[in-house]
């Protein structure tokens, strides 16, 4: 399977030094050109992210272009270009956060799935032990916010 994914899932997981469980469950995971340069760009402009650096297993391949659907969604240019290379990887699955990135991608077939479930996936699989304490990380670490009732 094709793993594609947006900035915010590497970002995250990166910050709170849990990225490699995104090679344990799926390998190889590929990101847009413009998803690397905003990885970086958000590396050295934001203290919290500071000195993070992308993944040895993480592939960068170039930016495809976007079909009208995606490239007139009010979405950030990340955001478009990895659901527009989900949509050319037939059965590919796509790492995103963002609610309207996720409802867009869904919306045109896209297969996807986010943080928080990757971390269920993680400790379905054995990778981790229990979820709570990275989650608390992500909030306390990476600004990443969850609804109470979902944390719950």
């Amino acid at each position: 399977m094709i793993v594609i994914a947006d900035t915010s899932v590497v970002l995250n997981l990166c910050q709170i030094g849990s990225a490699s469980l995104l090679r344990e469950l799926y390998g190889e995971v590929i990101i847009p050109e413009i998803v690397a340069q905003e990885f970086k760009r958000l590396a050295q402009d934001r203290a919290q992210f500071s000195g993070l650096d992308l993944p040895d297993f993480i592939s960068i391949k170039m930016d495809p272009l976007a079909p009208q659907s995606v490239a007139q969604a009010s979405l950030d240019p990340g955001e478009k270009a990895a659901i527009a290379l989900a949509l050319i990887s037939p059965g590919s699955l796509l790492l995103i956060d963002e609610a309207k990135g996720r409802s867009l991608a869904v919306k045109l077939g896209v297969i996807t799935i986010g943080t928080l479930g990757i971390l269920l996936e993680a400790k379905s699989q054995g990778f981790i032990s229990a979820i709570a304490p990275l989650l608390n990380q992500l909030t306390n670490e990476a600004g990443f916010w969850v609804a109470p009732a979902l944390r719950a």
